[in-house]
């Protein structure tokens, strides 16, 4: 007993203390456990689903630091802050130390199980958010390091039977494969022993009209129990694992009704064969296993391809990188080495491996991957590169500016993530759903068991098992994430990335397209093309005190005015942004006025040269004017070019049905002779951001469902309070981190793309769920009455399920809709 002296701790091989009782459940037997810490790691063990450790250890540990399994060794090393650089993210704007890591789930089996891990981890202090993909199997994980240690995360995934790691896209793929060959290995041998029942069973259905001989019945009861038994013991075992899991947990994955009914079968038929009375349904139990296996599979190859099409990005990163040093020896390192500042050769065909400037050499670029672009951008000297471009022509030298995490190819990913594992309102109801529904199919099953055995007790058997193996809450949740996946994925080809989980449904439902002007209508790259001066002063000394109010600003006219002055040695002091409107500072003891007509007027008391303004803005270009308080000093004038196809995209808007409008901080005969040119009716000037907003919010209290596509940190506020926002790629941080998508091509028809994808998206997971809900309820009364057989009943859920995936993997196909 487990206070004896002689009493051997089950875990460790130690002596149990006198007054010891200390115990653990294994093998329906209590183990005697020498103090707590065994206990616990032991029930951890067990708990994992590596309770086999016991029954094959060949000597217990001798001291106690080796008494810890592996997988709690493991998980402590993720802690280690050099391990964590490589993958988990740091948020730096707030002063708790949060963090936030991508992990992959091995065990994930059905949609209850993500709801299980979802909720079991969210209910961990210290964990602030929690998000898991079913298509992909991530998650994505923020928490808070002061309160919880990553080790810690990783271990209470374990204790509920799963296992989980630092997401590798590599280790992903051999996960994949692996799983695909078991798969394979399992529905081998479910197919061939099953046929070989099946031939008995079809001897024994022909004998029951003909006459068959006693022993000769019995005979193939026992041949069909012994094909059967492998199928049981190893094919079927996933599905007795997962159930088992669930049960400990009192949660009822879709497993758990396929397990009952599997095992009721199967013990049925063995007492038929044992006394001689009763049916057998060991063809039965050999096809249930062999369908929902087949399902399944292909299930795990549609899981695999739409997690391709848009992980893609991952693998376009180069492993290797030819790195320069002092002497400008060349060297073939990991990219996982390289550190700001090296210099990297790349040669025609190679991918470039980081961020970086060339240094060295003029090629062109293909951007494809990243942006959507199909043709080659030429770069030079001292221009950037991205991480996964490709260089086609000559070779480059580069300096890298980026790596690792910091790369933009890495914030594309982190954004992409984001979007596929946070899940849409429609995905949020069909996975509440599907928890419960679980619950009301045992429910449902018992009382046709109850029913059937009080009418037809023969018949009691067969139709229960078909009530508990017809019913497929998988086809409620599984579909949309598959379909949000693909739908991501393939967009993200188009150039247009989907950077929250809400996006493309709330694209689809988009009643309203606003537009921002410059930079997102125009390509944002103004030039200075005219200047009035006052009299007295000169054009050059006004640009440089221009440029000098603009330092450090990195709006496109600031960038336009540095252009056209070059060099300058004078220095602004104290200078505030009145956003939307312009500039104050004060330039060797004066102040000085940059921005608006209205706001310079407005600040100085002068007036500009109304007749010269008016010429001005005749032309359709941005005019700013700079003052100070005796005189308006200079009004400039930008221009601005359209993007090509700004025409084309609002056309396409207005086919959809969408009402276009623009909303810009530019007078309004300047957008109004922009909004003419490309085809928009309604427009609106002279707005500061909170006016923007406020039209917006106007919108929507209207009823509209607004999509705000905008660039530049004076379009953060109403990016932020439209619907869904839209942000242009090369907008400011600010923009991009407020927006719901980024568009990260020049080609503003990837927004008509977009809005096509997002119709077919959400008209597929309305399929879904429509055949989900419609198959449920014709199958279920069908069973309970008895009109399906158990065969069919399981080709049904296993169809069920690869419908609905099938139709989601539409998505991935060239079509205009």
């Amino acid at each position: 007993m487990p206070g004896s002296s002689t009493t051997q701790c089950f875990h460790c091989g130690l002596p149990v203390p006198k007054g010891t009782e200390f115990t653990l459940l294994f093998d329906g037997k209590e183990q005697p456990m020498c103090c707590k810490g065994c206990e616990a790691v032991a029930k951890a063990i067990i708990d994992g689903g590596m309770g086999d450790y016991y029954k094959f250890r060949t000597e217990n540990a001798p001291t106690g630091h080796e008494l810890v399994p592996d997988f709690l060794k493991q998980a402590a090393i993720y802690d280690n802050e050099t391990v964590q650089g490589t993958f988990v993210r740091r948020d730096t704007t707030t002063s708790a130390d949060e963090r936030e890591a991508d992990l992959i789930l091995e065990g994930i089996t059905c949609a209850a199980c993500i709801w299980l891990n979802e909720r079991h981890l969210a209910a961990l202090p210290g964990v602030l958010e929690v998000a898991i993909n079913y298509t992909t199997h991530r998650a994505r994980v923020k928490w808070d390091n002061d309160r919880i240690k990553l080790s810690e995360i990783l271990e209470a995934v374990s204790r509920i039977g799963y296992l989980a790691h630092p997401y590798d896209p590599n280790r992903q793929q051999q996960l994949l494969e692996q799983e695909r060959r078991l798969h394979i290995r399992r529905l081998g041998l479910a197919g061939v022993l099953g046929m070989q029942v099946m031939m008995i069973a079809v001897a024994l259905y022909m004998g029951a009209f003909s006459g068959i001989e006693e022993h000769f019945r019995q005979f193939f009861h026992w041949l069909s129990l012994g094909l059967t038994l492998p199928v049981i013991l190893y094919s079927a075992q996933p599905f007795f694992r997962t159930a088992w899991r669930d049960v400990q947990r009192l949660q009822a994955g879709m497993d758990v009704p396929v397990s009952i009914g599997i095992l009721v079968a199967f013990a049925g038929s063995v007492y038929a064969t044992f006394t001689g009375h009763g049916e057998v349904y060991y063809d039965s139990v050999c096809m249930f296993v062999f369908f929902l296996l087949t399902g399944r599979y292909f299930e795990l190859v549609a899981r695999k391809r739409a997690a391709e099409a848009s992980e893609s990005l991952v693998h376009s990163v180069p492993a290797m990188a030819t790195r320069l040093d002092a002497d400008n020896d060349e060297s073939l390192v990991a990219v996982a080495e390289l550190e700001v500042g090296d210099r990297v050769r790349v040669r025609p065909g190679e991918t470039i491996a980081a961020d970086g400037m060339i240094i060295e050499g003029q090629s062109s670029i293909d951007e494809s991957l990243l942006t959507g672009e199909s043709r080659p951008v030429k770069r030079g000297k001292q221009e950037r590169v991205v991480g996964g471009a490709i260089n086609i022509e000559s070779p480059l030298l580069i300096r890298i500016e980026q790596v690792g995490q910091d790369t933009v190819l890495s914030g594309i990913l982190r954004l992409l993530d984001r979007a596929q594992t946070e899940k849409p309102r429609i995905t949020q109801l069909a996975d509440r759903t599907a928890a419960w529904f679980v619950f009301a199919v045992l429910i449902l099953a018992s009382s046709v068991a109850v029913y059937w055995w009080q009418v037809d007790p023969a018949h009691w058997l067969p139709i229960t098992l078909s009530v508990l193996v017809v019913t497929c809450p998988c086809a409620l949740s599984l579909a949309t994430p598959t379909a949000v996946t693909a739908a991501t994925g393939k967009l993200i080809r188009s150039g247009l990335l989907a950077t929250r989980g809400h996006a493309l449904e709330t694209l689809a439902r988009a009643t309203h397209i606003v537009f921002d002007k410059t930079g997102t209508l125009t390509h944002g790259t103004l030039t200075l093309i005219e200047s009035d001066i006052s009299e007295g002063h000169d054009e050059q000394s006004c640009l440089v005190i221009a440029t000098a109010l603009e330092t450090g600003s990195e709006h496109p006219i600031a960038r336009a005015i540095r252009r056209a002055v070059g060099e300058n040695n004078r220095q602004a002091s104290d200078i505030q942004n009145t956003p939307g409107a312009g500039l104050t500072g004060e330039i060797e003891g004066q102040t000085y006025w940059l921005g608006t007509p209205l706001f310079v007027e407005t600040e100085t008391g002068q007036k500009c040269n109304a007749k010269a303004l008016e010429q001005l803005r005749a032309s359709g270009n941005t005019v700013i004017a700079l003052g100070n308080k005796k005189t308006v000093l200079a009004l400039f004038t930008f221009g601005d070019e359209l993007r090509a196809d700004a025409a084309e995209a609002v056309a396409e808007l207005k086919a959809a049905g969408k009402n276009v409008v623009l909303l810009s901080g530019d007078h309004l005969a300047v957008a109004r002779y922009v909004a003419e040119k490309i085809g928009i009716d309604e427009v609106y000037g002279d707005l500061l951001p909170q006016d923007k907003l406020e039209h917006v919010n106007r919108l929507q209290k209207q009823g509209a469902v607004v999509a705000m596509v905008g660039d530049g940190i004076n379009d953060a506020p109403v990016l932020a309070g439209a619907q869904v926002s839209i942000a242009m790629g090369g907008g400011t941080q600010l923009a991009a981190a407020s927006a719901d998508m980024l568009l990260l091509s020049d080609r503003l028809t990837g927004l008509s793309e977009g809005l096509r994808m997002a119709r077919r998206m959400l008209w597929v997971i309305r399929q879904n769920l429509f055949w989900a809900i419609a198959y449920n309820l014709l199958a279920l009364p069908a069973a309970a009455a008895g009109y399906i057989a158990p065969w069919m009943a399981a080709l049904g859920m296993s169809a069920s399920s690869l419908i609905v995936v099938g139709n989601a993997l539409r998505l991935l196909r060239n079509k205009r809709k």
